[in-house]
């Protein structure tokens, strides 16, 4: 299997690139900046991108959608609920000061139990709202838990932003990550990998 994440973009979210090393199809997760960055590793691995998808809708995962999309193609992946926030990048990056990203087109609306192939390899959609309503965590087997903003090592999603929930996020750690076992590897939206044990015995919020 193909696999890089690297961060990308003015709040560093992690961007997640996975291939199959066989057919050399692959995903992208966040493409959230630096559009230059994700599509030089696409073109390095020499990988056909069949989905762009996205953990949410804030404006550090979705800023490069559009212009990856238009350059490397893929099928732009979201959850329903976070369409909100798409239609909103404008209002987002004025909250934060940043310059506005181009608006992208979501082509698929994810929902929980979804399972996407890419290549002999596939992913499981997990539905665990609380950072936003729409937020989603992925599966792979061989790879680990990809959380998001949902969670971290050591910390969880913030939810004082457009219809976060604190209780919903709680509840999707405990009832859809918590599950895994101590041993899976969690890759967050932001900062170092870690494990779903570690999380259960030391992180504070759980």
């Amino acid at each position: 299997m193909i696999f890089e994440t690297f961060p990308v973009g003015a709040f560093q979210c992690n961007c997640l690139i996975i291939a199959c090393e066989e057919t050399r199809s692959g995903i992208v997760i966040d493409p959230g900046g630096d559009e230059d960055r994700i599509l030089s590793v696409l073109s390095k691995h020499q990988i056909e991108t069949v989905y762009l998808l996205h953990t949410h809708a804030h404006l550090d995962h979705v800023g490069a959608t559009k212009p990856v999309h238009e350059k490397a193609g893929g099928e732009t992946c979201l959850h329903e609920d976070d369409m909100f926030l798409c239609n909103h990048l404008p209002a987002q990056a004025e909250l934060f000061g940043l310059p506005t990203p181009e608006t992208p087109t979501m082509e698929r609306f994810l929902k929980h139990g979804d399972r996407l192939t890419f290549g002999k390899q596939s992913v499981e959609v997990l539905h665990t709202p609380g950072h936003t309503p729409g937020s989603l965590s992925f599966y792979i087997d061989g790879v680990g838990l990809i959380t998001g903003d949902t969670l971290f090592a050591g910390s969880v999603g913030r939810t004082d932003l457009w219809k976060g929930s604190h209780p919903d996020l709680i509840a999707s750690i405990k009832q859809r990550l918590l599950t895994f076992s101590d041993e899976t590897t969690v890759y967050p939206g932001h900062g170092p990998k870690t494990q779903i044990g570690a999380e259960r015995q030391n992180n504070p919020f759980l």
